[in-house]
């Protein structure tokens, strides 16, 4: 498709990549969502903890929404999409990826950009337990890559799958590992490697075998992380082997759904790599939008409700 041509224009005061990223981060906040949380027991024996709310009537429409590095179902990204579309007379579903609900998951393995089996477990589980016709998917940063990767992998989708929604991806795994490692970026890191580390320690605790204080010392930089840790529990080789794998750009060509993918332009936590022109061209189901402004996740609107999300609500109305 061509490439879409974007509206967004930042409220005063954020224009700037930095700013509007730290506020959506640190300062804003979202209410008015009520969420009923529901434990899933995995095909391994670990556990996702999955955040419901609904719409005031009943729907037969779901959207799915995860989160990126570190985050979780309360981040006000999180609830914004889901009370957004939660007063559309759509149901939604705030995933907690493993480990990440407040509570140690069981197993050696967490998560990761590019582990899609988990959502497809979360899919399969809904599809079985509930009466959607519709569902939606919408991922943020590493959850991005997730719905990304997951769209364009398998030859066959759910039939009630009908749309992806992509925000602020880092699709090319390399590139933004790069990124985040310069040195405009080194508030980000150091405070992503903080959490990290602090997790590995419990992992250390949890399975002393598997990692040793020793490889925790190791860890002067998240490309570390994820060669100790991130790579040897999930299978892969080293760092690059993860991201070369793990990447969703790759399996963009293969997309079949209406897909939307909006990466700001100022959105230092990306290469050039994360703006698929190419692709989007090539690909009739996926629409590539890059505004200006936005920083990483941080499309500040007007009365709280984000650009990404109304962007994200008007596409499913769209193309469904």
């Amino acid at each position: 498709m061509p490439i879409l041509d974007s509206t967004y224009k930042p409220p005063i005061g954020f224009k700037n990549g930095f700013v509007s990223t730290v506020y959506s981060g640190l300062v804003r906040r979202v209410s008015g969502v009520n969420q009923e949380r529901e434990r899933l027991t995995l095909s391994d024996g670990d556990f996702l903890d999955l955040d419901w709310s609904f719409s005031k009537e009943k729907s037969d429409k779901l959207i799915i929404i995860l989160h990126g590095l570190e985050g979780d179902s309360q981040r006000p990204y999180m609830t914004g999409t889901a009370k957004l579309f939660n007063n559309n007379q759509i149901d939604a579903v705030c995933v907690n990826f493993r480990g990440c609900s407040g509570e140690e998951n069981t197993k050696f393995q967490s998560y990761h950009s590019g582990a899609t089996e988990d959502l497809d477990e979360v899919i399969h589980h809904i599809l079985s337990s509930k009466n959607y016709d519709e569902i939606y998917l919408k991922g943020f940063s590493l959850g991005g890559n997730v719905v990304l990767k997951y769209l364009g992998e398998r030859e066959q989708l759910p039939s009630q799958i009908k749309a992806g929604i992509a925000v602020s991806v880092p699709c090319y795994l390399k590139g933004s590992s790069d990124a985040l490692h310069s040195f405009k970026n080194i508030l980000y890191h150091e405070r992503f490697k903080r959490h990290l580390k602090g997790k590995l320690k419990v992992k250390h605790q949890q399975f002393p075998e598997m990692v040793t204080q020793e490889d925790i010392n190791k860890i002067k930089a998240l490309i570390d992380f994820d060669n100790v840790y991130t790579s040897k529990a999930h299978g892969f080789t080293d760092a690059f082997d993860y991201y070369e794998k793990s990447s969703s750009l790759q399996f963009l060509p293969n997309i079949k759904v209406p897909t939307l993918i909006i990466n700001a332009l100022n959105d230092s936590f990306l290469s050039p790599e994360c703006y698929p022109v190419k692709a989007a061209k090539e690909n009739t189901n996926l629409y590539l939008e890059m505004p200006k402004h936005g920083g990483h996740v941080g499309f500040i609107d007007k009365k709280n409700v984000y650009y990404n999300e109304k962007r994200a609500l008007e596409f499913v109305v769209k193309n469904n």
